[in-house]
């Protein structure tokens, strides 16, 4: 099997696995005053400090179970009205439509053909009062890089706070100045699934999502794992230390998929403002789902991981104005790391086989 699915989880780092394994047989509880559970502590706050190496230095970490948790945190923490991006992360706009339900004033502003907000609109939403903006850093289905600083400097101007989820964009670039919030999750940097993280601004208060035991500062209450943790950690420090030679790594892989699936496919979503790791692509005519049943050696997927099964199009491509149609041509190939350029381009020619067998026989 060829992986190509790493926006919906990337492979367990060998560094992140080897500083969890020794918490697999220390079970002591980190919130304990014991001195196995001061171990435990100690080992949380090293990965702590790994994971907001990664992130501005001007606020807190607040370990949770996953990025999900950390966005409705945000989210339902900060309140008044919530301005965001019709092509955010589900863990974003359904949380949004449930606060809206109960009662929130809240907006979703489209985005144009290259999936980019467009700040003339968003200034003139924010002629409302605003209490949160909510912007993707990196898009999940296609890559594409939202202005995070621009889209941030206008919130603070209307007297906002603005919410980055930074899940596919945090190890692999710096993150951009101004967010006041910022999720970012653990099994999309080489780490373990089941942990995240909600980074706050120093000064910003939030309202606890979980009440109980008080852990995490307050903010989040319930036992953390260490081994999570250490194992988040590991893959954090690992993401800062490698940047470079991964994005490198990722320019020479994007052109690669390019070259080998050939001219017939269109590139969904800018091709300037955009993450190379992750390729959306359209062929006209393409069935994608027959396409990954034909191409069964090959992991790769039809958008969100999240809303895999649906049944329907992708909410991402529907928001650049593809049609039904068209969103059903596209496929993502996410590749990074672990992938070698020769996989790469086997898959990739695999895929582009599978697509003209189509259009062989539909014709």
């Amino acid at each position: 099997m060829i992986y190509l699915d790493y926006q919906a989880t990337t492979p367990l780092a060998p560094e992140a696995k080897a500083a969890m394994l020794p918490w697999l047989d220390h079970y002591a509880n980190p919130h304990s005053p014991s001195r196995w559970g001061r171990e435990a502590a100690a080992a949380i706050e090293h990965a702590r400090g790994q994971v907001a190496a990664g992130l501005p230095a001007d606020g807190q970490v607040v370990f949770t179970s996953g990025a999900t948790e950390a966005l409705n945190m945000a989210l339902r923490g900060t309140g008044g009205r919530i301005l965001t991006l019709a092509t955010e992360h589900a863990a974003v706009l359904d949380t949004v439509e449930w606060l809206g339900g109960e009662g929130h004033e809240v907006e979703v502003l489209g985005v144009g053909r290259d999936g980019l907000v467009d700040l003339d609109r968003l200034r003139e939403a924010l002629r409302q009062p605003t209490g949160l903006v909510a912007a993707m850093l990196v898009n999940n289905e296609i890559g594409v890089i939202q202005p995070i600083a621009e889209i941030a400097a206008l919130a603070h101007a209307a007297g906002a706070l603005m919410l980055c989820d930074a899940v596919q964009g945090f190890g692999r670039m710096a993150i951009p100045v101004g967010p006041d919030l910022v999720a970012v999750s653990a099994h999309k940097i080489h780490g373990p699934k089941g942990v995240g993280a909600l980074w706050i601004r120093d000064g910003i208060a939030v309202e606890p999502l979980l009440h109980g035991g008080g852990q995490e500062r307050g903010l989040r209450s319930g036992t953390l794992s260490p081994m999570l943790c250490a194992g988040f950690g590991a893959a954090a420090a690992l993401a800062v230390a490698r940047r470079a030679a991964d994005a490198a790594h990722v320019e020479n892989l994007w052109e690669a998929a390019l070259d080998a699936l050939g001219p017939d496919w269109i590139v969904n979503g800018s091709r300037d403002h955009r993450y190379h790791g992750n390729l959306n692509v359209r062929r006209e005519g393409l069935d994608s789902a027959r396409l990954l049943a034909d191409c069964r050696q090959v992991a790769f997927s039809l958008g969100s991981a999240c809303a895999s099964g649906s049944g329907r199009p992708s909410h991402v491509l529907r928001a650049l104005g593809l049609t039904d149609t068209e969103a059903r041509q596209s496929v993502r190939l996410g590749f990074g790391r672990t992938t070698t350029v020769a996989e790469l381009r086997a898959a990739c020619t695999l895929i582009r086989g599978a697509a003209d067998a189509q259009r062989k026989f539909a014709a």
